[in-house]
């Protein structure tokens, strides 16, 4: 695959790379320097729609915006994380832009470049992306490889349903994936629409400047309170070990923990439930009706536990800042919100941290020799290649774990798979089903008794199919993932190549 642009006859008033990754955010950011480490001599591209690097971190600028992840995971495996295990989102972006420069990432990043189409020609084995640059005429640029690392949801518009009333309400209506510059929240009566990690974030760091601040949920959500603190790291960080060390140390803790965790959800759950309830029970005034806002109706981790750091919710409920209410609503009106037990909640400011709308593949839309992938009608390998789709792979995370962690094994297959098109000269890959899958079951995307947020359900008919074999799925497993994608044998015949 090394020099594309000779070795593939590609036109000359064409740019032409070996590798286009799409996306300048963490799995952009850690896919390309891992390609660059392992394969200096590719070429490559990074396309970012939007202004700067970031994406999550670069759009999400409400009110106290933070990791829900520890950054020891979070974080990569290159570059030692030396803060505290939960970021805020400076302290995110101003990591992430220490990496692009380590790797010397910039001159080949593009930033407010849009990919409007994706088409793969056979006959020239090589992708045309028509690329445009704040909205002027697309341009082609070729690509041996294509790398999506553009996340998993939309950036344009966050989720948002359509209560009855909206239109009638007097007041301004907030979704924090747009947070307004200007927005000012001082001496506002505020309901937060929402029980999740957004929500949870939300309601502390404007506690302290509204004249009241309510959490409406339809649902509770399983949270975890804490010290924004690790006891070992900062022993270790005391005795002056070398902060690789300490990083790969908390790496593998972080790990085991999540994993303890899960394993404990799935083999006794009602235990689990009872010490998530019991524990956020400790951190609420006495009387505290925990049972009703505290309490979901589903196991444990088939969404995720939100994490609390310092209990700071819990603390602006204890102290009379925050109040909040477990409900469905009924409609809005010029005032507020009517809710269905007839009780109803006067406001100025609504906030909908409501979720997201997700993004399959970036939204764009490829085509195969000119006819349109359908990816519903797809089946993935792996959850990274897809049967039809040549020199493609989508990086999409755990749902359970850090998505830094599946970042960083999707990029050391992806590597392996082009040093594997080098060595052999091959100027493509795509895997298919083979005789012995003729037969076999197709699902949907994920299994959704174990895991099913709410943006992932509402696109579930938009995402590729599994199998009921392991690899034709994409699992939740890191410790299984770790292990096997190392191991996966690139002449197996589920991959078929072009020569």
């Amino acid at each position: 695959m090394s020099a594309f642009a000779t070795a593939q006859g590609a036109d000359p008033h064409h740019e032409s790379f070996d590798v286009v990754i799409v996306g300048a955010g963490i799995s952009g950011i850690g896919s390309a320097t891992m390609l660059r480490e392992q394969h200096p001599n590719l070429s490559f591209l990074i396309i970012e729609a939007l202004e700067s690097y970031g994406g999550t971190w670069l759009i999400h600028k409400y009110p106290g915006a933070r990791s829900d992840s520890d950054l020891f995971t979070f974080g990569y495996h290159f570059k030692p994380w030396t803060g505290k295990p939960i970021a805020s989102r400076d302290q995110i972006l101003q990591y992430l832009g220490e990496a692009i420069k380590e790797a010397d990432l910039a001159p080949h990043i593009r930033y407010r470049q849009r990919v409007e189409s994706a088409d793969w020609s056979s006959a020239d084995q090589c992708w045309t992306l028509q690329v445009s640059h704040q909205g002027d005429k697309a341009r082609p640029i070729k690509a041996g490889f294509l790398w999506m690392c553009q996340g998993y949801y939309q950036h344009a518009q966050g989720y948002t349903p359509a209560w009855p009333g909206m239109e009638r309400f007097k007041g301004e209506v907030i979704h924090p994936q747009q947070w307004p510059e200007a927005a000012d929240m001082r001496d506002k009566r505020v309901v937060v629409i929402g029980s999740g990690a957004t929500a949870a974030t939300l309601i502390p760091a404007l506690a302290s400047d509204c004249r009241k601040v309510t959490m409406l949920q339809r649902t509770p959500t399983y949270f975890a309170a804490g010290r924004n603190a690790d006891q070992l790291a900062e022993e270790l960080r005391n005795l002056e070990i070398d902060p690789a060390w300490i990083h790969e140390i908390m790496r593998k803790k972080a790990v085991r923990d999540r994993a303890v965790l899960l394993r404990n959800a799935n083999e006794a759950p009602d235990k689990l439930k009872h010490q998530l309830i019991e524990g956020v029970r400790a951190c609420l005034p006495e009387g505290f009706d925990a049972e009703r806002h505290f309490t979901p109706p589903y196991k444990p981790l088939q969404q995720r536990v939100a994490f609390v750091p310092e209990g700071d919710l819990f603390k602006a409920i204890s102290d009379g800042k925050a109040s909040m209410v477990t409900d469905h609503i009924e409609c809005f009106d010029e005032q507020g919100i009517q809710l269905q037990s007839g009780e109803r909640l006067d406001c100025d400011v609504v906030i909908t941290a409501t979720g997201f709308e997700m993004s399959v593949m970036g939204e764009i839309p490829f085509s195969v020799d000119g006819e349109r992938v359908d990816f519903a009608a797809t089946v993935g390998y792996r959850g990274i290649l897809f049967t039809g789709v040549p020199n493609m792979a989508w990086v999409y995370g755990y749902g359970f774990y850090s998505w830094t962690l599946r970042v960083e094994l999707i990029g050391n297959f992806v590597c392996r798979l082009l040093g594997h098109l080098q060595a052999t000269g091959a100027k493509s890959v795509v895997p298919a089903l083979r005789p012995e899958d003729s037969e076999m079951q197709l699902l949907p995307w994920v299994d959704t008794q174990t895991l099913n947020p709410g943006y992932l359900m509402r696109s579930l008919h938009r995402l590729p199919k599994r199998g009921d074999k392991p690899e034709w799925q994409h699992s939740q497993d890191y410790g299984y993932e770790k292990q096997m994608l190392p191991k996966v044998d690139f002449t197996d015949s589920i991959f078929s190549y072009h020569y």
